[in-house]
């Protein structure tokens, strides 16, 4: 059995992966257990997002891979478009449904928006409040709160379809949502990093990814844009947040092989981060992407819906077979701890030179 790294070991060459640097092995982390999202469960409940961070550490105490403990302040994707005032209702089974507030039949209404306060606003009122006791009652870092692209939030705020087909309709009424929403973005995660103190990293995200990298943000919506409205509608505001806080890394799950290319252009790009089990095409992805930034893959167990006995060791070798080891991160789960424990021996004797 490998000895498992310690955890200042682990960060220096997660470091040193993020700079593109040739390493020994390439990162990979394994999470034990089903998605954890902000449910009935964990939402604004500290205690049990503790105690969920206490027991998968647990769970992850004898796995050999790049992850060490941190916290989840659930507040689900959704928090910006609540913070403009779309209702927001936690449930058993996912992060909190949302409820739109403009359509096809309102769509100067986003006129009428206010950016909301990243202090005074009920919705983060409520996220800082979660963060302070989170801090208050434990020691383990926290992830930041969830970062939704400016194109997410504007999907929840405005009715999804709706949304999609405004790209094209209602151009100048899609570019005012996103300025807004943008602008209330960046106060947001303005006001999160004076209020975490005790930073586990710029993802809401399993993986430790340093604060020099600026901040992660998931941006689901972009796999349904051509490259021409990815460009116009993505780019340009993800290029905002970048500017602010010197860089940003880029989450999409979906089949983004036909933006990749696109996503590249976004100025200060530290890294991109897929669920490459959705990706029809690797060679796009390749082509635009290995050697030029980091490229965080993920496949988790339940992302291989094709095929639920995916051998998820032989499946790693074969992205590395493909993408290439350099600024590589593998993103895996397997639902038990014997697993876990199991498959991180085969991932160290695959991803080790």
């Amino acid at each position: 059995m490998a000895e498992i790294l310690n955890i200042e070991s682990k960060k220096n060459l997660i470091e040193a992966n993020w700079r593109m640097e040739d390493l020994n092995e390439v990162p990979f982390v394994i999470e034990v257990g089903p998605m954890h999202m902000a449910t009935k469960k964990f939402y604004n409940n500290p205690n049990a997002e503790i105690e969920w961070a206490e027991d998968h550490a647990q769970k992850r105490k004898d796995v050999y891979d790049y992850g060490f403990p941190n916290i989840k302040p659930n507040q689900g994707i959704n928090i910006i478009a609540g913070a403009f005032g779309c209702e927001c209702k936690p449930n058993d089974e996912a992060d909190p449904w949302v409820s739109c507030l403009i359509n096809e039949e309102n769509t100067d209404d986003v006129y009428k928006l206010k950016v909301p306060d990243p202090v005074n606003n009920p919705y983060f009122e409520q996220a800082w409040k979660h963060v302070e006791t989170l801090q208050a009652k434990s020691k383990i870092p926290l992830r930041v709160v969830n970062v939704p692209s400016p194109l997410v939030t504007a999907s929840l705020v405005w009715e999804y379809t709706s949304f999609i087909e405004a790209t094209l309709v209602y151009p100048d009424e899609v570019h005012t949502l996103l300025e807004k929403i943008t602008e209330a973005t960046i106060g947001y995660i303005k006001e999160m990093f004076k209020r975490i103190t005790n930073l586990y990293g710029v993802s809401h995200e399993f993986w430790y990814v340093p604060k020099e990298t600026g901040i992660r943000i998931s941006d689901d919506t972009a796999a349904l844009l051509s490259p021409k409205l990815y460009r116009e509608f993505g780019v340009k505001y993800n290029a905002m947040i970048a500017k602010e806080f010197g860089g940003i890394v880029v989450h999409s799950c979906g089949d983004v092989s036909n933006v990749a290319q696109a996503m590249m252009e976004i100025p200060l790009l530290r890294g991109l981060d897929f669920t490459i089990p959705q990706v029809q095409d690797w060679a796009k992805v390749r082509e635009a992407v290995s050697g030029k930034t980091v490229l965080c893959l993920r496949h988790f167990y339940w992302d291989h819906i094709n095929d639920k006995n995916t051998d998820l060791a032989e499946y790693t070798k074969k992205l590395i077979d493909f993408f290439g080891r350099k600024g590589v991160f593998i993103q895996t789960s397997t639902p038990t701890s014997e697993e876990a424990v199991a498959l991180g021996e085969k991932l160290h004797a695959i991803l080790s030179k």
